[in-house]
């Protein structure tokens, strides 16, 4: 392995750049939903009077809410790759270590919309067989990486026979 090759069997942290990314869905994510809540809550609980004013609070306070929460659940997120299996860890909230057995895959799939083609990123998606969890997305990843993992996990593997 050359040198300026990074070592994938280390965690490896997504760039911050996904992490504007993240933000800005979260945030639009999280205005709509706490606007979409507190307009009926109002009318339910016979505050309809004030929902003017509610409303731009909803969406001020979701739009805060979701950017810092989609912001550092991005950041706290790695990946490694080593001889048996690509692994996925999310470190915020709640805990999650995902482990994909390389003899487990069955396709894999680089997406890249509109806002990660215009910064360098793409979303690897590796479809398993026969598990819980069809398919797992590592979304905020550099281009380079995930036509690397993709290629890597593409490779025949010594111990499908085992």
């Amino acid at each position: 392995m050359p040198s300026d090759t990074p070592d994938l069997s280390q965690w490896q942290q997504l760039p911050v750049r996904g992490a504007r990314i993240a933000a800005v869905a979260g945030a639009i994510g999280m205005a709509v939903t706490l606007a979409v809540i507190s307009l009926p809550l109002s009318l339910l609980l016979d505050h309809w009077q004030g929902w003017l004013w509610k409303l731009p609070l909803a969406l001020g306070l979701g739009a805060v809410l979701g950017a810092v929460l989609s912001w550092r659940r991005h950041r706290r997120t790695s990946w490694r790759l080593d001889a048996h299996a690509l692994a996925v860890r999310h470190q915020y909230l709640w805990y999650n270590d995902t482990r994909v057995p390389r003899a487990r895959v069955q396709h894999l799939d680089v997406r890249r919309g509109p806002l990660q083609r215009s910064i360098g990123l793409a979303t690897l998606v590796v479809h398993t067989a026969g598990s819980r969890l069809d398919a797992v997305s590592l979304s905020g990843l550099e281009l380079a990486d995930a036509e690397a993992l993709r290629e890597l996990l593409a490779r025949p593997d010594d111990h499908d026979g085992l």
